[in-house]
């Protein structure tokens, strides 16, 4: 194995001013003994920070602002952030909201690494990363303050720079065995979910300072995982990948094992591995899943919880069964005779049940995605459609106007132009409307992706996009329609392509929480298991249970969930539902994270949508306003907000 070298933080010329920063912080913090309402008797602040804040939305009115600070106790350094009391700058953020995201005393020997993000316009931030592979929401240094912060931790811990990454900062770790490791694999160089040497690969450590309805509850250590192998020349792969899920499952059980005994090695004393269960040294040669209603026959010896919402029985009582779809004369009958829709929530509420006929698709598609306005005219949405037709020309034009010089020196045209390209010829070939080489629905699809990332520059093109674009453009038929349908479509999942994974975090954090309320056995066997960073669930979540259906089933999922009618985060509701159907499986076959990320992948093309979709109103139902609560305001797919400013996003060596 290649043994990755890691350096000393004196390398650096900016820490050579701000150890004598943090020297005179500590200093300072000397004469001040820790004596107040926050911290124990006997701490010591050694750093303070005031105006750090998080960004729960991509909204910069919507900040949590609050305290940082280190505290040494005994041999031990500890972080806290908690935010300030009654000064949210957004009235839809509560304490109770803001209570969510509170650090409580995180000791450093459960922290994995830092990441430091200095972008060329915008403010820096750090992600702290713990070992067990989650993390903290960015925490945004408005004043200021990074250097000195990382500092402070270096004069109280051992701090060292990963070779791997310039911008990460290791902390206790001499060795890096499990980044070895991760590297003998040769797993592919798809994306860095959390930019960090922690891999889904690896298991979940426990930190100690965990426990029940402690810290997990208070704190915002948002679910990541990464799959990062050194990124060299500018590799385009960097975006965010659907494969590195799918090659997941391909990790032997004894590559696991192997790493888990060098993670244990390295991090030293508190760990003793758990004897892995017997069915670990088993083959899971999975037979062809049956629909969702049948339970698979489990070994008699392996006892299975109740379910305490006794499923079933909800179910029936709760959730309604579907209805055919919606067609053209029941449409024509919402409408006046100048075209506005005369009872929006009750057509929302129709397609929540039944969905859209195919040939109706087109004209509903944009009322759900909010391109046109439900109490718009025929005449007003014929004049919507030529003028917007005329700005998407121009932002067209902008891109093919390059030249082949102009691209010789924009490498982030090439970069983005290479890799769409890529992506298209590989996406829905399976469908006639894609299927033929030189097909110009696949020249489109090129066409509306590039346009796309000259139109939100900021964003460029992730992978997974064209997956979210391609039912579109089926169903529009227009270049310029399916173009605005799909912006208005980014509006509400783009925050899952953000290159600080911000949006997906605080799904997968929510979705953990929905768990913990509506089936606290299961949730239980996943902290048991190191399995509470739901990574198995990623790729639902990222592209929408795309790749879970069939194409029609697809588009009949997607718009029940774009009509927000029970709730605007119904996909998490049809994650939970999906893991509570097969509860007993999982549970019931003791799978550890390698084995459950293998069953998920292979549940696709086998899921009863309409059981799944009547499970979750029912459980939507039955979390009520519990459940609203374990979901962070502003979490993906959250409506728009038309009068908030989005802040500027950039990763730190990186303008996309």
């Amino acid at each position: 194995m290649h043994e990755i070298d890691v350096h000393d933080l004196s390398d650096d010329a900016d820490y050579a001013a701000s150890v004598q920063q943090g020297s005179a912080s500590m200093n300072r913090s000397d004469s001040n003994k820790q004596s107040s309402s926050g911290e124990q008797e006997g701490a010591e602040i050694v750093y303070v920070k005031d105006n750090v804040a998080i960004h729960p939305t991509q909204y910069a009115s919507e900040r949590i602002s609050g305290r940082l600070k280190l505290i040494k106790q005994g041999g031990s350094l500890l972080m806290t952030w908690i935010p300030y009391k009654g000064q949210s700058s957004s009235a839809r953020l509560s304490e109770k909201d803001k209570s969510l995201y509170t650090i409580r005393a995180v000791p450093f020997s459960d922290v994995r690494s830092i990441r430091r993000h200095t972008p060329t316009l915008g403010w820096q931030y750090v992600i702290v990363v713990l070992s067990s592979g989650l993390a903290f929401p960015p925490l945004y240094f408005y004043n200021g303050g990074v250097r000195e912060f990382l500092a402070t931790i270096k004069h109280h811990a051992y701090l060292v720079r990963s070779a791997d990454d310039a911008n990460v900062f290791l902390v206790n770790d001499f060795q890096d065995p499990l980044q070895r490791t991760l590297s003998s694999l040769e797993l592919p160089r798809a994306v860095s979910v959390t930019n960090t040497p922690s891999s889904a690969a690896a298991p979940s450590e426990s930190p100690s300072s965990w426990t029940d309805g402690e810290t997990f509850d208070r704190n915002s250590a948002l679910a990541q995982q990464n799959a990062r192998q050194r990124q060299k020349n500018n590799d385009p792969a960097r975006d965010l990948s659907i494969q590195v899920l799918e090659k997941f499952s391909l990790v032997t059980r004894f590559a696991r094992e192997t790493t888990s005994q060098l993670f244990w090695e390295a991090q030293g004393d508190g760990f003793i591995p758990n004897d892995r269960r017997k069915h670990n040294e088993k083959t899971h040669d999975y037979p062809r899943i049956a629909e969702s209603n049948n339970i698979q026959k489990l070994p008699e010896d392996v006892p299975v919880p109740a379910d305490p919402l006794e499923f079933d029985k909800v179910s029936l009582v709760w959730g309604k069964p579907r209805q055919p779809p919606l067609g053209i004369e029941e449409w024509s009958a919402f409408l006046d005779s100048e075209g506005r829709v005369t009872d929006s929530e009750e057509v929302r509420k129709r397609i929540f049940y039944g969905g859209v006929e195919q040939g109706l698709r087109k004209e509903v598609w944009p009322f759900l995605l909010g391109y046109h306005s439900y109490d718009s005219t025929y005449a007003e949405r014929e004049y919507l459609v030529s003028v917007k037709k005329s700005e998407y020309e121009t932002i067209k034009n902008q891109w093919k106007s390059i030249s082949k010089e102009q691209a010789k020196r924009f490498t982030k045209f090439r970069e983005r132009k290479g890799l769409i390209e890529k992506d298209v010829v590989r996406t829905d070939r399976s469908i006639s409307f894609y299927d033929e080489d030189d097909s110009p629905n696949i020249k489109s699809l090129r066409d509306i992706l590039l346009t796309y990332s000259f139109y939100n520059f900021d964003l460029g093109y992730c992978q997974g996009m064209s997956d979210l674009l391609s039912p579109i453009l089926y169903v529009m038929g227009d270049e310029s329609e399916s173009f605005w349908c799909f912006v208005a479509l980014m509006e509400r999942l783009g925050p899952n392509f953000n290159r600080d994974q911000n949006g997906m975090h605080s799904q997968l954090f929510a979705l953990s929480k929905l768990v913990e309320l509506l089936d606290i056995p299961l949730h239980n066997y996943f902290k048991k298991n190191d399995c509470l960073n739901y990574f198995f669930c990623f790729r639902w979540v990222l592209i929408q249970f795309k790749r879970e259906f069939e194409f029609e089933k697809t588009m009949r999922l997607w718009e029940v969930l774009w009509t927000h009618y029970k709730s605007e985060h119904l996909h998490l509701y049809v994650c939970v539902s999906i893991l509570k159907r097969y509860r007993r499986k999982i549970i019931g076959e003791e799978m550890d994270f390698d084995t459950l990320l293998k069953f998920i992948n292979e549940l696709s093309g086998h899921i009863d949508l309409d059981a799944i979709l009547r499970d979750a109103e029912a459980l939507c139902i039955c979390a009520s306003e519990n459940g609203e609560a374990c979901i962070p305001p502003g979490t993906p797919p959250s409506l728009p907000v038309d009068d908030a400013s989005m802040y500027y996003q950039q990763d730190d060596d990186d303008v996309l």
